[in-house]
């Protein structure tokens, strides 16, 4: 259901209500069902009573004093006496079971013949039909107030109802919340451990269950803190123990005869300086370098220019093209620099690896639904659909005509990390006419949640 919430804290509080009120209500239902038979039985016998203490008045009393005694029983206790006729409109009891039971003990006492009514001649009242004497054929109505029956509902005690079901419900919601709580921040925490981040040290009190589960987690997250400072001691072992050898083969193969030997040779060494330089790209921790305000039409400008010098076919699309809204980019995008122009990088690179020779590889930025799109277009043969996600993986090769067979396979893989890890992600869509965009979506300035340092 959509109106349901999602959170944990507001089902568990809106299920514990719902029992709550379902329990107040079962137990005012049990406490109506075990005080309808002496609520009952007590009316019963204040109805009999009442008729046979009149009965008892009107028989000894001289027939010259009964009307004033007629009028006592009215004006003193609002009882009416009424002679019985059988032309008398009497309504039929209502299908209420606790009037029928009241009829039912009243017959017990006083004869199956007896009969109880709420209404005679329109006049509402509780009436009872008694007899004198064997004489007397039709009877007498007795008329009571209907007040004796009706029970009057005690609003301060509706009040303190409300009051203690309040106090119930606000109870429980701490409750929920004391146990929620933990569970938030470890699911932030968790979140900035998938973007590659290290989160502050969650809170080891409260109950035993949670206490372990944050021990745990702070455990695993000061293990992985571990573990990437491990890894960048490696990779700058890496970077030494590699490169200074390559640095002294160029200049060993800078010094040979052989021409055509020489540019082989110098081509593969800095195809190997490259491959390790993707390596060091990829296993490179995001964490290290600070988010700052980015200019991103500015970088695509700069990276064209770039590509420019060095002799490649770069271009960006004109302004008019674009269609960004001056509000969206009134503020520059919170990025990590370096790792944002590295991503960019890839794509551009990947383009013109196999992108057409007569066509340019064309940037492009664009806008909408509080999205930001830098968007890389070549015109080579593309991805199929089916293949788009595994190409994202450390590695992976196409068999087709965009195999990479010069590169590690990381490219991709690092330009999907990297969108991840600034909230966003890489799309790989065919392009119209024939080849790839490569799309590396961001949120927008006034959508972006604030990346950790």
């Amino acid at each position: 259901m959509k109106l349901l919430p999602r959170s944990l804290l507001w089902r568990t509080f809106l299920l514990v209500a719902l029992l709550m009120v379902l329990s107040v209500a079962a137990w005012f239902a049990i406490f109506r069902s075990y005080e309808r038979e002496p609520r009952a039985r007590q009316l019963a016998q204040t109805l009999v009573s009442v008729v046979n203490l009149t009965r008892a008045a009107l028989i000894s009393a001289r027939p010259e004093a009964r009307h004033e005694l007629l009028r006592d029983l009215s004006d003193r206790e609002g009882i009416h006496i009424y002679p019985a006729d059988a032309a008398d409109r009497v309504a039929p009891l209502p299908d209420r079971p606790f009037l029928h039971r009241v009829e039912e003990l009243v017959q017990q006492q006083m004869g199956p013949e007896t009969r109880l009514s709420l209404e005679r001649e329109g006049e509402r009242a509780l009436f009872v039909n008694f007899h004198i004497d064997e004489s007397d054929e039709g009877g007498f109505w007795l008329a009571l107030p209907s007040e004796r029956i009706e029970r009057v509902f005690p609003l301060g005690w509706l009040g303190w109802g409300v009051a203690a079901l309040l106090l119930s419900l606000v109870g429980a919601w701490l409750i929920v919340y004391r146990i929620t709580r933990p569970l938030k921040a470890l699911q932030q925490a968790a979140r900035k451990v998938g973007a590659g981040e290290t989160p502050a040290r969650l809170d080891e009190s409260g109950p035993t269950e949670l206490a372990t589960v944050a021990s745990a987690f702070n455990q695993m997250s000061a293990d992985l803190a571990q573990l990437d400072q491990d890894r960048a001691l490696i990779l700058a072992g890496i970077s030494h123990d590699l490169r200074t050898p390559l640095t002294r083969l160029r200049m060993g193969i800078e010094m040979s005869a052989d021409e055509s030997l020489r540019e082989g040779m110098t081509a593969d060494v800095e195809e190997m300086d490259k491959t390790i330089g993707q390596f060091l790209d990829f296993a490179r921790s995001e964490g290290g370098e600070a988010p700052q305000d980015v200019d991103v039409a500015a970088l695509l400008d700069e990276l064209a220019t770039q590509y420019r010098r060095r002799g490649f076919d770069v271009a960006v699309s004109p302004a008019p093209a674009l269609c960004i809204p001056p509000e969206t980019f009134g503020n520059p995008v919170s990025a990590r620099p370096q790792a944002l122009r590295r991503a960019i990088s890839n794509l551009i690179d990947n383009a013109l690896r196999h992108a057409d020779s007569q066509s340019p590889v064309e940037l492009a930025l664009s806008a909408v639904l509080g999205e930001i799109s830098i968007e890389v277009r070549d015109s080579g043969p593309g991805i199929p659909a089916e293949e788009v996600e595994r190409v994202k993986r450390p590695f992976a090769r196409l068999e087709a005509a965009r195999t990479n067979a010069a590169g590690a396979g990381l490219g991709l893989a690092i330009v999907d990390r990297v969108a991840r890890s600034h909230n966003g992600r890489l799309e790989l869509l065919p392009r119209a006419g024939g080849g790839l965009t490569a799309r590396l979506v961001l949120p927008a300035p006034d959508q972006a949640p604030t990346l950790a340092s």
